[in-house]
């Protein structure tokens, strides 16, 4: 039987003047997928996400996505003069003044209790959970997150892993995590790609049930790493 794709994208090309980022690269994401995306510093990563989100055009080939689309950047973009719960609901559609169901929402993340509070009062752990409840409460089909805990300490990225599974377990969107941590790929997702020279180049299947420790992915580190070209690092572990 056929997979049921959210995310079918064929030959996409992406040029920047004389330079291609991306170059008849394939991929495809089925509903309910969770998916990371890797590759070295202007790989593509963020272009193809945003080609995906309807941001980027003037592209070659196709880009086919099924179904609603929801972004989470690495910087939350909050609107600093809306409260907490109006930014979850800004912008839905017969929703914008829907207190209850962004209290609804909040109860998720664990900030119902910051409701009414202003953006700025709230840390950068709190802000990046304000995002995510933001772009679920849409209920999207595919969910975007583009280097999310990019900006976060340590404990308070585990902690989002943590929440971001969470999450997707109980609303089940195909997700395109973009992202330079090889350990927050491996932890998190059902395949880890790696965008080598504007295609996939690499993909490593995981099958170890969640929650995921590092201890069992050990074999497939060494391989991404080679595959990002640490080949140094990789031999060593």
């Amino acid at each position: 039987m056929a997979r049921d794709l959210i995310v079918e994208v064929r030959g996409l090309t992406k040029e920047f003047g004389p330079r291609t980022v991306l170059n008849g690269l394939n991929l495809e994401i089925a509903r309910g997928e969770f998916v990371a995306l890797l590759g070295r510093s202007g790989s593509g990563k963020s272009t193809l996400l945003r080609v995906l989100a309807g941001l980027d055009t003037g592209i070659g080939g196709t880009a086919a996505v099924r179904g609603t689309v929801s972004v989470a950047f690495q910087q939350p973009r909050l609107l600093p003069w809306r409260r907490v719960w109006r930014n979850v609901v800004l912008g839905l559609p017969g929703h914008g003044t829907d207190r209850e169901l962004a209290l609804r929402a909040l109860r998720e993340v664990h900030l119902e209790g910051h409701a009414d509070d202003w953006p700025r009062t709230l840390s950068g752990g709190e802000a990046q959970r304000l995002s995510l409840t933001r772009a679920l409460v849409r209920e999207p089909d595919l969910l975007l997150l583009d280097e999310p805990f990019g900006a976060l300490d340590a404990l308070t990225r585990l902690a989002m892993h943590r929440l971001v599974e969470d999450l997707w377990s109980r609303h089940h969107p195909a997700v395109l995590l973009v992202t330079h941590d090889v350990d927050e790929a491996l932890l998190l997702a059902d395949r880890v790609l790696v965008l080598d020279d504007g295609r996939i180049g690499a993909e490593h299947v995981l099958t170890h049930p969640r929650p995921r420790q590092l201890a069992d992915h050990l074999d497939t580190r060494t391989r991404v790493l080679a595959d990002l070209g640490v080949i140094d690092h990789a031999q060593a572990l």
